[in-house]
């Protein structure tokens, strides 16, 4: 058993749900971030739809995560990879004035809450770290 496990459990639960219905919502609704931010709308609005996808089937794996933590730090390592090189696309593009800054919101909540959860767990799940990867 992992430290921390039921914690754990509870925040890959959380995320799982909110994957799915972020995932749900852009695919239905793709002009949402470009209304939010004043960008003109999308000429192919399928392509944030897939995004949308995307993210939910990311949520399927973090509640496979809550399921068995013991076994899900590779998957979580992919979610918290995905969620540090997103901002830093994200970031390059207001960078260049090519989105608004408004689109933060993008990483307020599908990246930013995660970071320390996230790798609170790695350190308790991953293989490396854990006492009985040692025996």
């Amino acid at each position: 058993m992992i430290p921390r496990r039921r914690f754990h459990r509870a925040v890959f639960c959380l995320a799982g749900i909110y994957n799915i219905a972020w995932g749900l919502y852009a695919a239905l609704d793709p002009q949402w971030l470009f209304r939010f931010a004043r960008m003109p709308l999308q000429n192919h609005p399928q392509i944030f739809a897939c995004l949308g996808m995307v993210v939910g089937l990311y949520g399927i794996l973090y509640l496979e995560v809550a399921r068995v933590p013991e076994r899900g730090w590779l998957l979580a390592a992919v979610g918290l990879l995905g969620k540090t090189l997103g901002p830093i696309g994200l970031a390059g593009l207001i960078w260049r004035g090519q989105w608004p800054p408004a689109t933060l919101v993008l990483c307020l909540t599908n990246d930013f809450v995660w970071w320390i959860p996230f790798g609170l767990y790695l350190r308790d799940a991953w293989p490396f770290f854990r006492r009985d990867w040692k025996k």
